[in-house]
């Protein structure tokens, strides 16, 4: 038993430098802030300020756009600049848009807040990344994208798991406004922790016989690194967003969910990917990249098409159980789709691009989030089971593109197998 236990915990062990496991600390406290308030941010808009869905659906797309418009120039300073201040100038203008969040009266203030929070994920979320692959080794980069999904999702599923059982057991307007000013200051609680425990690493320099080589327009001659991320963009919204934003939502108004059900759910989802996504770094290892990428598109088309049959149950307990395996089909779905995005952006970029490449691949994820709410709050008032069996469709052929890139794509597993074929001619 001691060396099943002694395995188990290997398995967890990333070997990161103490600056990193540090950052991913406050990163998770960070997500719990921002827990509190992801499953609810629809319901309290509409049930509680009054706003439509499609409104409601709105303010959140504006927040994640925001963020889109803010990374690309904040990639370009992150190659020339200090990548801990831009962290720091981003949290604290999340947490000035979040506490505002909890005061609006209008579509328009709901909006104003939504581009200030969301400038400030924009640069962090890219700063962070950055930040996190220049204080590691290029052979611990995959640990590293697995661990920030780690922090993340134990922090959003703690968050979500303790909103949950405060709006039900108090589902007023005091009670949200609690939420949002507490995830607030745990934004500003990142940005003192980043301050005080996290050293800052010099960006890559470049010279003068690179120059033709730099800005956005190196990137846009990567049309195989656009491909890239315009069809993991697709996967980010149907395998991610629709899980976090329009399922709550939607199992509140076509399934016998409470508001206690919807955050267990979100804590079954993150709880199971805190469990997964480190010892899966080993099993997507031995996977091609294009392969990975096929089995997670796979697995976000089944449990999308999941989701429906919850819509015929009349039990709470029945509906939760069967949503709850959906939950976990989406992780694992997420495991697998993290565990090769984040390493194959960085092996993809040259040093002196990686500020640039990281904002793109944010992009991956605030496009999504923008694309995801918007599409979903419009699909919740006119076709519902549309964003279900639509999303599946989508799903699929994403993962045949990514599939068809095959060898094209950097992938440390062929070229090992390479190394291997060519040893012997080599001796």
């Amino acid at each position: 038993m001691n060396r099943r236990i002694s395995h188990l915990i290997a398995g967890w062990r990333t070997g990161l430098p103490r600056p990193v496991l540090i950052l991913q600390a406050g990163n998770a406290l960070n997500y719990f802030g921002y827990g509190l308030v992801l499953p609810f941010e629809i319901i309290y808009l509409h049930q509680i300020r009054g706003f439509s869905t499609s409104i409601a659906g709105l303010v959140l797309a504006a927040t994640a756009g925001t963020a889109a418009i803010a990374a690309p120039p904040t990639g370009g300073l992150l190659d020339r600049y200090s990548a801990k201040a831009i962290l720091v100038a981003g949290l604290l203008a999340s947490a000035l848009g979040y506490a505002g969040f909890a005061y609006v009266d209008s579509p328009w203030q709901a909006f104003a807040c939504s581009i200030v929070s969301g400038a400030g994920i924009g640069a962090a979320g890219t700063a962070n990344r950055t930040l996190t692959i220049r204080l590691v080794k290029r052979e611990q980069r995959t640990a590293a994208f697995a661990l920030n999904r780690v922090s993340g999702n134990f922090g959003i599923g703690s968050g979500a798991t303790v909103a949950g059982f405060i709006v039900a057991f108090a589902q007023r307007l005091s009670s949200f406004q609690t939420l949002y000013i507490f995830d607030a200051v745990t934004y500003a609680a990142f940005a003192l922790i980043v301050l005080a425990a996290v050293p800052s690493p010099r960006a890559e320099t470049v010279t003068a016989t690179d120059a033709n080589g730099t800005g956005f327009r190196a990137v846009a001659r990567d049309r195989l690194f656009l491909t890239v991320i315009a069809a993991n963009i697709v996967l980010v919204v149907i395998g991610h967003t629709f899980f976090s934003n329009i399922l709550p939502p939607f199992a509140k108004t076509h399934t016998p969910l409470g508001p206690a059900a919807i955050g267990i759910l979100v804590l079954v989802n993150t709880s199971f990917v805190v469990i997964a996504q480190i010892p899966a770094v080993r099993v997507v290892a031995r996977m091609r990249r294009s392969h990975a990428f096929a089995a997670a598109s796979a697995l976000f088309a089944v449990s999308l098409l999941a989701v429906l049959p919850a819509t015929l149950i009349h039990s709470e307990l029945a509906a939760t159980s069967l949503l709850a395996g959906v939950a976990i089909v989406f992780a694992i779905g997420e495991c697998v789709h993290t565990n090769v995005l984040g390493p194959l952006v960085a092996d993809m970029a040259p040093a002196h691009l990686l500020g640039r490449y990281l904002s793109l691949y944010s992009l991956t994820f605030t496009i999504s989030l923008a694309l995801g709410p918007a599409i979903g709050g419009l699909l919740l008032q006119t076709s519902p089971d549309a964003i279900w069996w639509g999303g599946a469709l989508a799903a699929v052929l994403a993962g045949a593109v990514l599939l068809r890139l095959g060898g094209r794509i950097p992938d440390p597993l062929r070229q090992a197998q390479s190394r291997l074929a060519s040893a012997p001619e080599a001796a």
